[in-house]
């Protein structure tokens, strides 16, 4: 299936994106993988908004269900007022897409400007392939070199451009800097802020690496077995967790008041994905579990920050 994407004729609203209790399941032989499990999140025009989560949650499923390439077994996901239900080339005039990692994204038989080019050939553009070098911060000279001929940074700059060579008002990135040595990866992530001001394009940014996240995101949702536990602006999720899940993932992440130093890894075994869960997922390894928690699951519940699902939410330490 097809998606018609028309941004002039859209009628203006709040979000560029909309994705409201969308659901991917994969069947395996012992079942069915729930890889989105009812998973609602909104991203504004100019906000970077991060999804992070333990490797299998769900990230990557979400990013490539948001580009329709992966249909959805119910909800919706609404790009400029338009659902997705499947791609088409005009897509690229909408979304940019930057990958985990740059060289298996790029053509190695295309030079990078044709790499880069492409994306508005899709869409029967034309662009000024130098000033979109010049945007990233690489010299024209690279221009007529394949990817195996440059770095690791300099190739996703050149993903980075071609992303953003059409402006679309949302740009994904799925861990768009672990391929990358940590002085490049500051770069990167210095690029992308900048390119935000510059452009004013909303991003999705799927990551792990909570270090980045803080630095870069305006807000940010955990993601748990294909569902959202918590959401809501950056700090207060650093600062004030409000989901068990939530300060574990935070507590993991390593700074400098934490050398020398290992936290205590998170008790009990994560459930198999085909089970048909029964109460609170996050149940078998919880501190704070009680028989409330495996027989029913948690509704929605806002504290003016956050957005979360527990029954037995975390105290706000008042400073």
């Amino acid at each position: 299936m097809e998606t018609t994407l028309n941004s002039k004729t859209a009628v203006a609203t709040k979000s560029i994106l909309s994705i409201e209790d969308a659901r991917v399941t994969y069947p395996v032989n012992k079942g069915v993988v729930r890889a989105l499990d009812g998973v609602s999140l909104s991203v504004s025009p100019g906000e970077i908004v991060a999804v992070v989560g333990e490797s299998g949650c769900g990230k990557t499923t979400l990013a490539k269900a948001v580009l329709g390439l992966q249909n959805l077994a119910g909800g919706q996901i609404i790009l400029n007022d338009t659902p997705i239900k499947g791609t088409r080339r005009g897509m690229a005039a909408h979304v940019g897409m930057v990958w985990q990692d740059p060289y298996a994204s790029l053509n190695p038989r295309w030079t990078v400007a044709r790499s880069l080019e492409e994306p508005a050939k899709l869409v029967g553009r034309k662009i000024n392939v130098k000033e979109v070098f010049e945007m990233v911060g690489l010299d024209e000279r690279f221009m007529d070199r394949y990817p195996h001929q440059l770095s690791g940074g300099q190739r996703q700059r050149v993903a980075i451009g071609r992303a953003l060579a059409l402006q679309p008002a949302l740009v994904i990135c799925d861990e768009p800097t672990s391929a990358l040595d940590l002085s490049i990866r500051a770069q990167i992530l210095n690029l992308l802020k900048e390119l935000r001001s510059k452009l004013g394009c909303a991003f999705l940014y799927i990551s792990h690496d909570l270090t980045t996240v803080r630095f870069l995101a305006d807000r940010v949702a955990v993601m748990y077995l294909g569902r959202i536990v918590e959401e809501g602006p950056t700090e207060a999720i650093f600062s004030e967790p409000r989901h068990p899940y939530t300060k574990a993932l935070m507590d993991s992440a390593p700074t400098l008041d934490k050398l020398m130093y290992l936290p205590d890894p998170v008790e009990g075994e994560m459930p198999s994905p085909t089970e048909e869960f029964v109460g609170c997922r996050f149940a078998g390894r919880c501190p704070y579990v009680t028989g409330r928690c495996r027989e029913t699951d948690p509704e929605e519940t806002h504290d003016g920050k956050h957005r979360f699902y527990c029954h037995h939410p975390l105290t706000i330490q008042v400073q």
